[in-house]
């Protein structure tokens, strides 16, 4: 591997990019100077776009829940693998589809503990359709990785919080990865979500602001948190499902999931940037799990 780049040992000069003292280098990409992001970008040319959404996640979440996980994973990628994060994206995704407070079945009352009427969420509410604004995310998705792609990345990385954003991403990534500008000597891109990972490792992995997701929260934004909101376990929740009761959901739970998926996705990436070939055949960008047959 290219100096910087092993997540096993890591060099020298990786480490120091990772930490001064106790404090982890910043890793945001709009917080830091030129110099800083050629220093970084030269030791790893990976670039990590957090995309995700605002939707209700239950009284005791924030409402950019998703986001938040993803951009904490993204974080957690760059800190220990190299390279930077770009800011998230909350905006653009459907507002008709894959969305709590227009497609639940309890989205009236959700809709009411917003304190807003259900009609706010209807189709009719929005100036373009369903497939129009699908259409229209999965373009500016890629515009953002030709935007990404033009500050030198060799690799960029679509961290999914939203968990139906996972399925855009991926139709994203293969147009882009088509387009010739990226196909030869550009930027090979992909496309990654947490739990799927870890779903053999934990039968929880995956839920809508139950257990999984709110320890996420926890460990990453403790103080946006708030487990008193919750009735007691095993009462009805609106807008919450999963397999762990989130009144059982701990900061300590969300730190070793997230630092679990984040090894996983910094292994694939490692190994797309210095085996760019086995990525670019027709059908092989989304391919995972490429880094086993060389022992890794």
């Amino acid at each position: 591997m290219a100096e910087g780049r092993s997540i096993s040992s890591g060099s020298t000069r990786h480490a120091d990019l990772c930490m001064m003292g106790d404090m982890a280098v910043e890793v945001r990409y709009h917080m830091l100077r030129p110099k800083q992001i050629v220093e970084r970008r030269k030791a790893c040319p990976v670039a990590y776009i957090p995309i995700g959404t605002i939707e209700w996640h239950g009284l005791h979440n924030p409402v950019g829940a998703d986001t938040l996980q993803a951009e904490g994973l993204a974080l957690r990628c760059a800190e220990i693998g190299g390279g930077l994060v770009f800011p998230p994206l909350y905006y653009g995704e459907s507002r008709c589809e894959s969305l709590m407070e227009a497609n639940a079945p309890d989205r009236e009352a959700i809709a009411a503990g917003m304190e807003l009427p259900p009609g706010n969420f209807l189709p009719d509410r929005m100036p373009y359709s369903a497939m129009e604004q699908t259409d229209a995310y999965e373009r500016l998705l890629i515009h953002i990785l030709a935007e990404v792609m033009s500050l030198g990345f060799e690799v960029g990385v679509l961290v999914a919080g939203h968990y139906p954003l996972i399925d855009h991403a991926r139709a994203a990534v293969l147009r882009f990865n088509k387009w010739r500008p990226a196909r030869y000597n550009g930027m090979l891109v992909w496309a990654c979500i947490d739990y799927l990972f870890l779903a053999d490792r934990w039968p929880e992995a995956g839920d809508h602001a139950a257990g999984w997701e709110t320890s996420h929260v926890m460990h990453l934004h403790p103080q946006t948190v708030d487990l008193a909101e919750l009735p007691p376990e095993g009462e009805a929740i609106v807008g919450v499902g999963g397999r762990m009761p989130p009144q059982r959901a701990s900061a300590e739970f969300g730190k070793r999931t997230l630092e679990a998926a984040a090894d996983a996705v910094v292994r694939e990436v490692l190994h797309r940037l210095e085996n760019r070939e086995l990525y670019q055949g027709h059908g092989n960008s989304l391919r995972e799990g490429v880094w086993r047959d060389d022992g890794r």
